[in-house]
């Protein structure tokens, strides 16, 4: 899907650039994780330290396969007596299945979809940490992968994933209330993806869906800080300590600058020969100008590298292509 300025409503880029915006996700679902093992099961499963979380902490972590090829991307939120995984749209249930399928007789672990009773929404922008504030939170400093629950609703703190805000979940039944409470806050609710698309753009935020895929592996993508150094083995563990070792990333996620909108899973030229694949697009307001992220091999992923994509012209750019306002605190 291609986007074009005129699908950017300025109200809602405002506020993800200036202010607060509220995006709500139905799809995306929640798990928990119990038993004796649970830290253990899902540490020797991903790629980031997880059974050295504390309650009160989180952590994005993801699940690759043999080939380290990216499965799933999600947050691990280390409560006292269990874990809750927030899962990506649409990726609850086929994670939930995976796991399960992991689970030797001899693990005390136990997989529950908690989807149907929780709602997902994450809080964005520089003045994000103000608002929990005024409700009751004391994020707004706090380090990264910090959570705390306020009245049900769980808010974790993320400046490196995602447009840089609050993963946020809370029950179904208090879903409105909340959704209602942070908008009387000062919170603006996204109607449309487009401005929230323009800004993970501008940042070089990969997501599912697009750049969290498995036609690529956390180095590729832009997770290296998602996979934690020097840990024990873990399903394609072995590939990605290779390829950082010995420096043999062979593409990476850049951005691009394009004469007029291109389309998203286009190949990305150079003399001739594919070098990537647009995996984002969208118009940056800042810029003025369409932008895409792509995963693009190192042999062209300089800054200013010319290219072209679907015979318009484009320019590779370093990530991010905007420094954010603030930092979302």
């Amino acid at each position: 899907m291609t986007e074009s300025v005129t699908t950017v409503r300025q109200d809602e880029y405002a506020a993800l650039q200036e202010g607060v915006a509220l995006q709500e996700r139905p799809d995306a679902g929640v798990l928990r994780l119990t038993g004796a093992d649970r830290a253990d099961f899902l540490h020797r499963m991903t790629t980031n330290h997880i059974n050295g979380l504390r309650p009160g902490q989180a952590a994005v972590t993801v699940l690759t396969s043999p080939t380290a090829r990216i499965l799933f991307v999600f947050t691990v939120i280390c409560r006292q007596e269990d874990l809750l995984l927030l899962a990506a749209p649409h990726q609850a249930s086929a994670l939930a299945r995976h796991l399960r399928g992991q689970i030797f007789f001899m693990d005390q672990v136990s997989v529950e979809d908690l989807s149907a009773g929780y709602l997902q929404l994450r809080l964005m922008g520089p003045a994000a940490g103000e608002i929990l504030q005024n409700l009751g939170f004391t994020l707004s400093q706090a380090p990264e992968g910090q959570w705390q629950e306020v009245d049900g609703l769980l808010a974790v703190r993320q400046m490196a994933y995602d447009v840089p805000g609050f993963a946020l979940a809370v029950p179904t039944d208090k879903g409105a209330e909340w959704v209602e409470r942070l908008v009387q806050m000062g919170a603006l609710r996204l109607e449309a993806d487009a401005a929230y698309t323009a800004r993970r753009v501008e940042l070089g935020r990969p997501a599912p869906g697009h750049e969290l895929v498995e036609a690529y592996n956390p180095l590729e993508a832009g997770l290296a800080w998602a996979c934690a150094e020097n840990k024990g083995c873990y399903t394609g563990q072995e590939i990605i300590a290779r390829q950082i070792t010995y420096d043999k990333v062979t593409k990476t996620l850049v951005g691009l600058r394009c004469q007029a909108p291109v389309a998203e899973g286009a190949d990305i030229l150079a003399d001739g020969r594919a070098v990537g694949t647009v995996t984002t697009a969208a118009f940056s307001p800042t810029l003025g100008e369409p932008v895409a992220l792509a995963v693009v091999r190192r042999s062209h992923n300089g800054a200013g590298t010319p290219v072209t994509v679907d015979g318009i012209e484009a320019e590779v750019a370093s990530l991010p292509l905007i420094q954010p306002e603030g930092s979302g605190s």
